[in-house]
């Protein structure tokens, strides 16, 4: 099955709040439990396509000296997310920042971890976002990413939509479909990532309806700053 690209940004503060809603819990603390598990070590954190910061926060709660950027291109979803991080306490320790994930506002080599959950099925090509992953992070650095598998047949993804029965509303429903449709397949995401150099990435389909791609940080790197 083709991929149909879905909208890049989510907007309007009606999408933004739409997505805020979205029973997304199992999902985010499953993520949050794979980055922690990355490094013990203090750290700075890319978060791209942080959306309503609902993950660093999670993360922060069990990594006090764990610092994270948080960057998405839609300002409705960043005002959102600034209203969760100050109502969890962690306004020090969470920074909020407008930008693109294909052109990153920030040095070389300036991250000890860099995590992205949901952020690839929105992008055109996701080349230029994994190549400057590599570019941002620091040698050794970890990461983490994770995001929706296109399915093979509209009937599969009939199927997946039906599985998750009334906890979305239709127009929920409808935004689930739109990013199955969006999605990567496993083949190619390892063909990108590879074409990015993040080709050590360990590369897995995570659910049913999810890819997973990790790399640990090195014990050399996690060493105290």
């Amino acid at each position: 099955m083709q991929r149909i690209l879905e909208a890049e940004v989510m907007d309007t503060p009606q999408e933004a709040a739409e997505y805020d809603s979205m029973d997304f819990g199992a999902v985010n603390m499953d993520f949050a439990r794979c980055a922690i598990a990355l490094s013990t070590a203090p750290a700075e954190v890319l978060d791209a396509g942080t959306g309503t910061a609902r993950i660093p926060i999670l993360i922060c709660q069990e990594r006090s000296q764990w610092q994270i950027t948080g960057i998405d291109l839609a300002r409705s979803m960043l005002k959102l997310a600034w209203k969760n991080v100050l109502a969890a306490g962690l306004g020090g320790r969470i920074t909020l920042e407008i930008g693109d994930a294909k052109r990153l506002p920030y040095e070389d080599a300036s991250f000890d971890i860099v995590l992205s959950n949901s952020l690839v099925h929105h992008l055109p090509d996701p080349l230029p976002f994994f190549q400057e992953i590599k570019r941002v992070l620091k040698p050794g650095g970890a990461v983490l990413l994770r995001d929706l598998l296109r399915p093979a047949n509209v009937e599969d993804i009939a199927q997946i939509v039906d599985s998750i029965g009334d906890t979305y509303n239709i127009q929920q429903k409808q935004l689930f479909r739109d990013s199955l449709h969006a999605a990567f397949t496993l083949e190619e995401i390892e063909q990108l990532l590879t074409k990015a150099g993040l080709d050590d990435l360990k590369i897995y389909q995570s659910s049913d309806r999810h890819w997973s791609g990790i790399r640990e940080r090195s014990r050399i790197d996690a060493l105290p700053h």
